[in-house]
C-alpha cells in the first residue's frame, strides 16, 4: 500500500454487508504532493462508524492514508485502505464562497453522464442544466430478516451500533448538460441525518407528524435552499453489479455569485 492524501468529498449513508456488517462508500478526490487534484477515487468499503473517534473524517477534511487499488472491483476510481494508517490532515473551509473546495473538485467535472460513460469512468461530478423536480418515496421500513440478521450477529470484540432504516428515498428529476433527462435517488449520508435530525427534534405528538415535518424540511433544503440560493452540482457514482445505474451520493453546493457590473464612468 502507497500512503496518499485524499480530499473526502462524501459518504453515503452506511448499508449492510454480510462481510463487514455495515459498510459506507467515500468518495472523494485524489491528490498529488502540491495537494493537486489527480482523479476521483472511491474508498470502500470502510467500517466508518466502528473507526476510532479521531480517525473518522468529516466531508470537506484532507486525510493521508494507505490504500491501493481494489483487485475486486473492475472500476479504476476504487481503492482499498488501511484504516489503522487514517489520518486527519487539515479542514477546507467555506472562506470566498468555497473557492479552496471548488479549485479541488471542478477541475475534475464532467459535462454528462454520457460522457462519463463514453470515458468508462464511474465516479464523477456534474452539474445539471435544469432541475425538474425533488420527490421522495416511501421505502421499507425495517431491514429485510437477512440485513437484520447480520446487524444482529455478536461480536465479541466490539459493540454492536444499530443502524436505522430511513424509510424514505430522496429523489431529483433533471436534465443533463447533453439534454438527457435522469431521475436518481439521492444517497447522500448528510440528507439522511438531516431527515433523521429533524424527525428526532419534532415536538409533533405522534411519529406520522414527526415524519411529515421532517420531509417538509428535507424539501426546503433541497429545494428552496439548494436550488435557488446554491449553485447546485451532483456528484454521482455507478453501482458496481450495475455499471450503467447511477445515483446521487453527494451534493456539491457552493453559493450563488452574484457579479456587479462596474460602470466606466
Amino acid at each position: 500500500m502507497e500512503k496518499r492524501r485524499i480530499l473526502i468529498a462524501t459518504k453515503t449513508y452506511p448499508s449492510i454487508s454480510r462481510k463487514y456488517k455495515e459498510t459506507v462508500c467515500t468518495a472523494g478526490v485524489l491528490l498529488d504532493e502540491l495537494e493537486q487534484p489527480l482523479q476521483w477515487i472511491r474508498i470502500y468499503p470502510i467500517r466508518f462508524r466502528y473507526l476510532e473517534t479521531e480517525q473518522r473524517y468529516p466531508r470537506w477534511s484532507i486525510i493521508s492514508a494507505e490504500i491501493e487499488r481494489n483487485p475486486k472491483d473492475y472500476r479504476e476510481e476504487s481503492f482499498r485502505v488501511n484504516d489503522e494508517s487514517l489520518e486527519i490532515v487539515r479542514q477546507i473551509g467555506t472562506d470566498d464562497n468555497w473557492a479552496e473546495r471548488k479549485s479541488l473538485i471542478l477541475p475534475l467535472e464532467f459535462s454528462s453522464i454520457s460522457e462519463l460513460k463514453k470515458q468508462g469512468k464511474s465516479l464523477g461530478i456534474i452539474k445539471p442544466q435544469k432541475l425538474n423536480r425533488y420527490f421522495y418515496k416511501t421505502t421499507e421500513r425495517e431491514w429485510s430478516p437477512r440485513q437484520q440478521a447480520i446487524q444482529d450477529q455478536l461480536d465479541l470484540f466490539e459493540p454492536s451500533i444499530a443502524l436505522e432504516k430511513i424509510p424514505y428515498q430522496f429523489c431529483y428529476d433533471f436534465i443533463a448538460q447533453d439534454g438527457k433527462r435522469h431521475q436518481y435517488s439521492i444517497n447522500d449520508w448528510e440528507i439522511m441525518q438531516l431527515y433523521r435530525n429533524c424527525r428526532n427534534n419534532s415536538k409533533k405528538s405522534t411519529l406520522e407528524l414527526r415524519e411529515q415535518e421532517a420531509l417538509e424540511k428535507v424539501r426546503q433544503k433541497l429545494v428552496d435552499d439548494f436550488l435557488v440560493k446554491k449553485d447546485l452540482y451532483f456528484i454521482v457514482g455507478n453501482l458496481k453489479n450495475h455499471k450503467n445505474t447511477f445515483m446521487i451520493i453527494g451534493l456539491f453546493y457552493p453559493p450563488k455569485v452574484k457579479f456587479e457590473q462596474l460602470s466606466l464612468f
